[in-house]
């Protein structure tokens, strides 16, 4: 089972959905409204990433960028927890790792 975390109103996510519904394949879908990240999710994040798993061209990581770049690595969890809106989305999951950032038709027509 794949776990898809992201916000519902957010259009790339939504193509991910509907990708994922229309292929039949189960997922559970976490909103980062009601479920903001815990520091250990973002620093695996993070670590599958290979960088921070921040969103640079959205509106809110714009609002948060300057603070953001001079914080330190617990100042940017804090960030990110509070701003999650500004994480790259969805996030697609599987076994507790990142397999996909954002949308990309390759990978998930790819998912079994």
């Amino acid at each position: 089972m794949y776990q898809v975390y992201g916000i519902p109103n957010c259009n790339t996510v939504k193509k991910a959905l509907n990708h994922l519904d229309s292929s039949g394949i189960q997922y559970e879908f976490i909103n980062f409204k009601k479920s903001p990240p815990m520091s250990k999710q973002i620093d695996a994040w993070k670590k599958d990433f290979g960088d921070w798993p921040v969103n640079t061209k959205g509106p809110t990581f714009r609002k948060i960028k300057e603070k953001f770049e001079l914080a330190n690595a617990t100042e940017k969890k804090a960030l990110l927890k509070e701003f999650s809106s500004a994480i790259k989305r969805p996030i697609l999951v599987k076994k507790q790792r990142a397999i996909c950032f954002g949308y990309d038709e390759q990978v998930y027509s790819k998912l079994k």
